[in-house]
């Protein structure tokens, strides 16, 4: 029989993983897409880069530090809503690099929606444990990972490469509220 708090974990665990395979994948976009010169936006080709090999780093420390805890709904939404956040970030990167293309901005609002959705679910009066909640956070992930197909950014089936977590130092981790 499946706890409630494994089920959470697992819930919680599924978002976060899709979420952080999400900021992999378009941290790689943006690494074969960025622009050689600036845009509108002043961000040098290295900037943009940057950003998002930071957002998947991120992405990937908070689903890292929720497979090595113990099961605790409220810390385990909190993982998926970093994870949800920084892939939000790698989203605002991709863009950057698309332009306003429709495809482009439509999969960037269903990031920061999927961000949001996360962030509702871990509230502190939610607590990781709020069905609803949890069921839209599911639901909006589900949705920016379609847009970020849609947008190119993301390959069905497409192999991902690893991320490296790099050194989780105390002050990241009270930052992200782990």
């Amino acid at each position: 029989m499946v706890t409630l708090p494994t089920s959470l974990r697992e819930q919680h665990a599924a978002r976060a993983a899709s979420a952080a395979a999400r900021a992999t994948a378009v941290c790689h976009y943006v690494e074969q897409h960025a622009p050689s010169e600036p845009g509108e936006g002043g961000m040098t080709k290295e900037q943009i880069v940057w950003k998002a090999g930071n957002a998947a780093r991120v992405s990937a420390q908070a689903l890292a530090v929720l497979a090595e805890s113990a099961p605790d709904p409220a810390a385990d939404s909190r993982c998926a809503r970093n994870s949800a956040a920084a892939a939000a970030q790698a989203a605002q990167a991709a863009q950057l690099c698309d332009g306003d293309s429709e495809p482009s901005a439509a999969a960037c609002r269903a990031a920061v929606k999927a961000s949001q959705s996360a962030g509702a679910a871990a509230t502190a009066a939610a607590k990781g444990e709020d069905e609803a909640l949890n069921a839209g956070a599911d639901a909006d992930e589900k949705a920016a990972v379609a847009s970020a197909v849609a947008a190119g950014w993301v390959k069905p089936g497409q192999e991902v490469p690893a991320v490296s977590t790099g050194v989780r130092s105390a002050e990241l981790m009270s930052m992200m509220h782990l």
